[in-house]
């Protein structure tokens, strides 16, 4: 029989594969990726500092560790440049030279790439990015190097502000600067945001909101080092040692674009993972599942226990329950339910000395997502997430 192919090594493919495996001992399974296949869970990223943990020490398992625990052959360093969706056959590259592999089943597990902005100056390809551990590496390896440590980053977002209480945490200088009036202003309402900000703030994070970064300039200094003069478009200016773009993520869609497979912001799946191309599936950061896209972990979960299930022959649809997102900002505890985007909801407050709790209750005052503010209120976690609608539901196939 044909293999089953994963394309992507990150936690989506390593996810199914693991899961895949419990069922099935014996299907031939291939990874591909175009990294070398370290095993890794992205989120430890954002707090690696306050953990103590080198960039050495966040991998689980390297390429061949993970073959022999999975039994799956993993080929590196390799580009899958095509795909033959009436064949059952991709076309790759390693090292400059193309092959072709068969298929029974394929899985996208592509992921997403790191958005970037059209910035001017000779120091803007000098920003850094975080969305694997490689960039990481590159990350702190710079970091390591500079005595000021004062670090700017564009983008007020669920990644931008973990990564701003981990630097701040381990005595950096932090500076975050977003285009938007609030940090983490797609997921929180206005009050909750403000004081979300407050309690960053407090613990000696800055903001810059409202703006962006126009230009980076290289500043040469004495020795090897060199700062980097930002200015933001509101005009006020930072030197600072280095600069972090976390502005968000955009599904990989290309290679499903290039071979028909159908894409909107991701690449378009239904409760099955199924793609329109027969026996090609799509799951993690890349997939558009039903309409939803959610770069988070337990969607991952419950996308790679169902396409296991269906990729061994008992055909198991996805079903999303509430997942609330816990963000990793130690100065200001949160937990976050977002409610559906087309949903109308009004907002109900309870306060605590140490945070607030707001609900979002819908016209026929369903509970449809929640935002938990500090220790206290993120003891309801549990209890709330059960009054909330499911966002796919369960179904049997």
């Amino acid at each position: 029989m044909r293999p089953i192919i994963i394309v992507g090594s990150g936690m989506a493919g390593y996810t199914l594969a693991r899961e895949f495996r419990k069922l099935n001992k014996e299907q031939s399974l291939i990874m591909i990726t175009t990294d070398d296949a370290s095993n890794y869970a992205k989120p430890t990223l954002s707090n690696a500092l306050v953990g103590n943990k080198a960039p050495e020490q966040i991998a689980l398992g390297d390429a061949e560790k993970m073959r022999n625990q999975l039994d799956m052959t993993i080929l590196t360093e390799t580009w899958v440049k095509a795909i033959d969706a009436e064949k059952h056959q991709i076309e790759l590259e390693t090292n400059g030279q193309l092959s072709t592999l068969d298929y029974e089943k394929l899985v996208l597990a592509v992921g997403a790439n790191p958005i970037r902005l059209a910035i001017s100056g000779d120091g803007a390809d000098d920003i850094f990015v975080v969305n694997n551990l490689n960039d990481y590496k590159a990350f702190r390896d710079h970091l390591d190097r500079r005595q000021e440590k004062r670090v700017l980053i564009l983008g007020a977002g669920l990644i931008g502000c973990e990564f701003a209480n981990d630097l701040k945490n381990t005595n950096h200088d932090v500076t975050v600067v977003d285009l938007a009036p609030r940090p983490l202003g797609r997921l929180l309402p206005e009050h909750t945001a403000i004081a979300f900000q407050e309690n960053l703030e407090q613990a000696g994070i800055q903001f810059a909101l409202g703006t962006t970064v126009d230009k980076v300039v290289k500043i040469k200094q004495q020795g090897a080092d060199i700062d980097y003069e930002v200015t933001l478009s509101n005009g006020q200016r930072f030197v600072v040692d280095v600069v972090l773009s976390a502005i968000g993520l955009q599904p990989n869609i290309n290679l499903a674009k290039s071979s028909k497979i159908h894409t909107s912001r991701g690449i378009i799946a239904n409760s099955l993972m199924e793609t329109n191309q027969p026996d090609i599936y799509a799951v993690g950061d890349c997939a558009e599942v039903q309409g939803t896209l959610l770069p988070y972990v337990m969607p991952i979960m419950q996308q790679a226990r169902a396409l296991a299930k269906t990729l061994n022959g008992e055909s198991t649809h996805v079903h999303y329950p509430a997942m609330p997102v816990a963000v990793k900002t130690p100065a200001a505890p949160l937990t976050v339910l977002p409610a559906p985007t087309d949903v109308e909801v009004n907002w109900e407050t309870e306060e605590f000395d140490d945070g607030m709790l707001a609900k979002a209750i819908d016209q026929e005052g369903t509970l449809r997502g929640f935002v938990l503010l500090g220790a206290t209120a993120g003891k309801q976690r549990l209890s709330l997430a059960k009054l909330v609608p499911d966002l796919i539901p369960a179904q049997s196939s």
